[in-house]
């Protein structure tokens, strides 16, 4: 599983350095003016922008990150000291501070005494952590420290974020392209009876089957394109993952991402892409990004939304 890994790795290079210039800017190119005249619509691009930034460079954001670590089955111990199956920050965590251990997919928690770990603000003992599969995974606090179960695949991680991580501090902003109206298409919904199933391939070789409900068919400039949109747990919301003429160049090479409303009464879907962004894979390795199936690598250049991020090398 480490060699298919690190092929995939070797493959697709996406894995990135972290960055060292301080901004807090969304755009820090000079302001573009927009095709479109709608200043509502600009507006409400611009507050994307800035909850997209909190997203990224905020308290729980992806630049947080300090680390992923796969639980091995049985007792995996935690804390800062080097003999510890997860190693923690020193500066946040005791040296022992407990152990999580994984019996047939069920996740334990065996917190020490006085280490002022907390779920739901209560000192957590011993308890049972439910994963992100759920939709709602536990939640886990010590200190500077926020840390919860992921499930990849049939792989249990614990995802370990540091609001006080230096990373944060040497954000080097987003970029964007200019907002243009032509970019918010309305696509036509074509359902699939049975929802299709869909093999989706991460940055760590793993596959996950995920649920396309239907089919999003658009025409741009005269040229019709077809998207397959996901379905995440937990979330009503159409998840589109693409690649486009602009990867790799203008824009992430691992692809971008972008959310839509289910279809309307009258079967459209709007698809914005000046909302299209980065996986989190942009921002840290310590992420475990889905990448675009075959079917939704289009073949014209989607300049809108948000372009590769400077600290990235891809």
């Amino acid at each position: 599983m480490i060699r298919r890994a690190s092929l995939v790795l070797g493959l697709i290079t996406i894995f990135l350095a972290l960055p060292s210039i301080a901004t807090l800017a969304v755009d820090r190119k000079p302001p573009a003016h927009p095709a479109s005249e709608d200043d509502a619509y600009c507006m409400d691009i611009q507050k994307w922008r800035l909850e997209r930034l909190d997203e990224i460079n905020g308290d729980n954001g992806w630049t947080t990150l300090v680390g992923l670590f796969w639980l091995n089955e049985g007792r995996n111990k935690f804390g800062s000291d080097p003999s510890n199956d997860i190693v923690l920050p020193r500066s946040s965590s005791p040296k022992i501070a407990g152990s999580i251990r994984l019996d047939k997919e069920v996740v334990h928690l065996e917190a020490n005494p006085h280490t002022g770990i907390t779920s739901g603000d209560v000192p957590a003992g011993k308890m049972v952590l439910q994963s992100d599969a759920t939709g709602k995974p536990t939640i886990l606090k010590m200190g500077s420290l926020t840390f919860f179960i992921i499930k990849r695949g049939e792989k249990f991680g614990l995802r370990v974020k540091d609001k006080q991580h230096p990373a944060r501090t040497r954000f080097a902003g987003l970029d964007y392209f200019p907002i243009d109206l032509k970019w918010r298409i309305e696509a036509k919904f074509v359902p699939y009876d049975p929802p299709k199933i869909v093999p989706i391939v991460n940055v760590l070789g793993m596959v996950e089957n995920m649920t396309s409900p239907g089919a999003l068919v658009f025409e741009i400039n005269g040229n019709t394109y077809r998207l397959d949109p996901l379905l995440e747990i937990g979330s009503k919301q159409l998840f589109i993952i693409f690649a486009d003429k602009t990867t790799g160049r203008q824009t992430y090479g691992a692809g971008r991402y972008l959310y839509a409303e289910p279809p309307g009464s009258n079967g459209k879907v709007v698809v914005d892409f000046n909302k299209a962004h980065n996986p989190p894979c942009a921002f840290t390795r310590f992420a475990t990004c889905p990448l675009p199936p075959r079917q939704n690598r289009i073949a014209i250049g989607v300049e809108a939304g948000e372009m590769k991020y400077t600290g990235s090398e891809h």
